[in-house]
C-alpha cells in the first residue's frame, strides 16, 4: 500500500470516528433545540437535525435519497482523484481525505436515520448573518476544501519529498542548492 492510501485510510477512519463519537455525545447529552453555552460562552451547543445539505438546502421529500446518491457520487469521484494524485502532493491528499471523512460521516447519518444529519455546534451570530448549526463532519469538509484550494494555489510548497529519492541541500552564502540524487518515480 502506498503512502497516500495509508494517509487516506487513517484520516478517514479517525475523522469518521471523531464525528460519530461527537454526534453520539450530542444525542446523549443535549436536548433538541436547547442551546447550552460552554467554555465561557465561546462554544454554543444546540442539538438539531438537518434533512437537507449545507446551510439547510432542502429539496423537499426527495432530499434524503438525492443527498445519499449525491454523497456516493462525490465519494467515487474523490477516490478517482485520489488515485490520480501523486503521493508527494500532501495538501491535496489531506484535502481529499478530509472531505471524504466528512462526506462519510454525514452519509452515515442520512442512511441510518430519517431525522437527517445530527448537528450540534452553533448557531453563531457573525454580526451580518446567523451561522447555522453544524457538526464535526462539516468541519472536515471545510478544512479539506481549504487544503485542496491551497494545493491548487501553491502545489510545490505543499508537496512532500518523493519516497524514492533523496534530496541533498547545502547552504552557502545565503543560497540553497537542492539536487536530486536519485530519479523520482511517481507512485499512485
Amino acid at each position: 500500500m502506498t503512502r497516500k492510501w495509508l494517509l487516506f485510510g487513517i484520516v478517514v477512519v479517525v475523522g469518521v470516528g471523531l464525528d460519530f463519537w461527537t454526534k453520539q455525545w450530542a444525542l446523549g447529552t443535549l436536548r433538541l433545540g436547547e442551546t447550552v453555552y460552554d467554555w465561557g460562552g465561546a462554544l454554543k451547543l444546540t442539538l438539531s437535525f438537518n434533512r437537507g445539505a449545507a446551510f439547510g438546502l432542502n429539496l423537499g421529500a426527495a432530499s434524503r435519497l438525492l443527498f445519499i446518491v449525491f454523497s456516493f457520487v462525490v465519494l467515487a469521484w474523490l477516490l478517482v482523484v485520489l488515485h490520480q494524485t501523486p503521493s508527494r502532493a500532501f495538501a491535496r491528499l489531506l484535502g481529499i481525505s478530509l472531505v471524504s471523512a466528512g462526506a462519510v460521516g454525514n452519509l452515515i447519518d442520512r442512511v441510518a436515520s430519517s431525522r437527517g444529519v445530527t448537528d450540534f455546534l452553533g448557531p453563531y451570530d457573525l454580526g451580518f448573518m446567523l451561522w447555522p448549526i453544524f457538526n464535526v463532519a462539516d468541519c472536515w469538509v471545510v478544512v479539506g476544501i481549504a487544503c485542496l484550494l491551497l494545493s491548487m494555489r501553491h502545489g510545490s510548497i505543499t508537496e512532500m519529498p518523493a519516497q524514492e529519492s533523496s534530496v541533498h541541500a547545502s547552504a552557502t552564502a545565503g543560497t540553497v542548492h537542492v539536487e536530486s540524487v536519485a530519479p523520482e518515480r511517481e507512485s499512485r
